[in-house]
C-alpha cells in the first residue's frame, strides 16, 4: 500500500509543479527556469513509478536514487524561482521548507 500512497503523492507533486510553471510570467528567465523545473519536477513521479516496477532490489535502489536526485534538482529550481522573485514564496508552501 505504501507504493500506491507514494505514487499518488508524487503525482500530486507533479501537478503542483505544472500549476506553478504554468502561472509564470512570459520572459526568457522564467521560461528557462520553468522548463527546468517542469522537467525535473514531473520526472519524480515517473521515476518513482519505474522504481515500483523494478525487477531486482538493486534496480529499485538505483531508480530511487534517481528520484532523490530529481527532487533535489527540483528544489534548486524552486529556490531560484523564489529568490529571483519570479514566484512569491507563499505560492511554494512546503516546497522550499527544509526541516
Amino acid at each position: 500500500m505504501r507504493n500506491v500512497e507514494l505514487q499518488e503523492r508524487t503525482k500530486k507533486f507533479a501537478l503542483r509543479i505544472i500549476k506553478i510553471v504554468g502561472a509564470l510570467s512570459r520572459n526568457l528567465t522564467a521560461d528557462v527556469l520553468g522548463r527546468q523545473t517542469l522537467r525535473s519536477g514531473t520526472s519524480v513521479a515517473a521515476n518513482y513509478r519505474e522504481a515500483c516496477r523494478a525487477r531486482t532490489k538493486a534496480e529499485m535502489i538505483s531508480k530511487l536514487a534517481q528520484v532523490e536526485q530529481e527532487l533535489d534538482e527540483t528544489l534548486l529550481w524552486l529556490e531560484l524561482l523564489v529568490e529571483s522573485q519570479l514566484v512569491p514564496v507563499h505560492r511554494m508552501g512546503r516546497f522550499t521548507a527544509r526541516n
